[in-house]
């Protein structure tokens, strides 16, 4: 069993079971967008020297990935696979910076095959670089490689223990079920965060992790303090309109999702933004940012991304069941982690293959994550094939850990367990 040694991290027993946020927790490190800058205009400025200069190649790509991450825009990412190419095309052997730059890229589109191919390569150009590892936790994670992922985790804390390291422990502790594990480890990166992005990084997954367990006090708490830190941190703004949501204050939920997506059109938060117009009674204004959904899914392929799993979960959010089966099926024919296997069993209920679906949702609770997104869905799939104590007790565990988990699923939970007799 692989083992965070106690020096570096003290949860617990220390033990670390073998391992997906976000998530995933974030490709690269954590920071601000004006940290960014300062690197990019410092890595153009050595190349406005002329002359060959890989590494200041390798620095302004791996600037530009984290800038496309930081700004939810994919528009960074040509840009930043332009300077690694070049960085690259200057130095083939041993640039571990450029090959950790293209893993960090791939992993950022979504790409996660390849990002553990670049990862592997970097791995062997640098061994001791700790941000290698991080590449190849990312990579391994959405893969569904557990233990290689844990390898890499457990690399990464040897080499450097710290916000980077540490916020992505608590990830694997998260998805294994120890759901105060993994706020340990997220207070020891907070405790660890220097710059005001690492604490708004910090405090942000301090505040999913309680609002995924259904504590809306704390997770606001964590929001508010984030976005001190950080007030223009779109994560900590989406955090805090979600909250604002599970509390019934709709107008300023909505309110708080229009100057999201007005700052940040991603995928993401255009779905949430259009479930909750569907829960308010605005079905006009959801086609509407539903089509928004599409356009910038679109720009996203265009700039190298797979957003298929995002596809299929939209898909499935507006009665779609084909195409949803048609997407989860494309992302698991990539990768195989669990939350991808919730995704595939949804798509496959809808589709009234609820047999097969029930295959993957077990596959989905296989690791133990407290999630109320899976519960639920486990919970619909049993009571379709009429395994109704089973479905009773998987929607009640959906409730208990979230009773907030979704804006309108919720309703289908407490309508469901009422009508098999549990208790709604």
């Amino acid at each position: 069993m692989v083992v965070f040694s106690a020096s570096l991290l003290t949860v617990g027993a220390v033990a670390l079971v073998p391992a997906d946020p976000p998530a995933a927790v974030s490709e690269g490190a954590p920071g601000g967008a004006s940290t960014l800058d300062r690197a990019i205009r410092t890595a153009e400025a050595k190349l406005a020297k002329g002359g060959q200069d890989p590494q200041a190649w390798a620095e302004l790509g791996a600037a530009y990935v984290e800038m496309g991450r930081v700004k939810a825009d994919p528009a960074y990412f040509p840009k930043a696979e332009e300077a690694l190419r070049k960085s690259l095309a200057q130095q083939a052997d041993g640039n571990g910076i450029a090959l950790a730059g293209m893993g960090a890229l791939a992993n950022a589109r979504h790409d996660f095959a390849a990002a553990r191919d670049w990862g592997e390569k970097a791995k062997a150009a640098l061994p001791y670089n700790a941000e290698v590892y991080g590449v190849l936790n990312d990579a391994y994670t959405q893969l569904g490689d557990t233990a290689a992922a844990t390898d890499a985790l457990q690399r990464m804390l040897d080499l450097k223990p710290g916000v980077s390291s540490f916020t992505r422990a608590a990830y694997e502790f998260e998805i294994h079920g120890r759901v105060d594990d993994a706020r340990r480890a997220l207070d020891r990166a907070l405790a660890d965060a220097i710059d005001p992005g690492d604490v708004a990084f910090c405090r942000n997954l301090l505040g999913e992790l309680a609002f995924e367990n259904g504590d809306l006090d704390t997770a606001e708490r964590h929001f508010e303090a984030g976005g001190r830190a950080v007030p223009t941190d779109t994560s900590l703004q989406q955090g805090k309109a979600k909250v604002a949501a599970a509390r019934g204050q709709t107008g300023r939920a909505l309110a708080g999702y229009q100057d999201l997506v007005d700052r940040q059109p991603n995928v993401g938060n255009l779905r949430e933004y259009a479930l909750l117009l569907t829960s308010a009674g605005a079905p006009d204004a959801a086609a509407r940012h539903y089509e928004l959904f599409e356009e910038q899914r679109r720009l996203e392929v265009d700039s190298g991304a797979n957003v298929d799993l995002e596809a299929s979960l939209v898909a499935a959010d507006r009665g779609d069941a084909v195409q949803a089966l048609r997407y989860a099926q494309a992302e698991w024919g990539r990768r195989q982690p669990v939350f991808v296997a919730d995704a595939l069993a949804w798509a496959l209920h809808l589709n009234g293959r609820d047999a097969e679906a029930l295959t993957y949702a077990d596959r989905a609770a296989s690791t133990g994550w407290r999630s109320a997104t899976f519960a639920y869905h486990r919970g619909m799939i049993l009571a379709r094939l009429g395994r109704n104590a089973e479905a009773v007790k998987a929607l009640g565990e959906a409730l208990r850990i979230n009773p907030n988990f979704s804006v309108t699923d919720v309703r289908t939970a407490r309508a469901t367990l009422a009508k098999l007799g549990g208790a709604g």
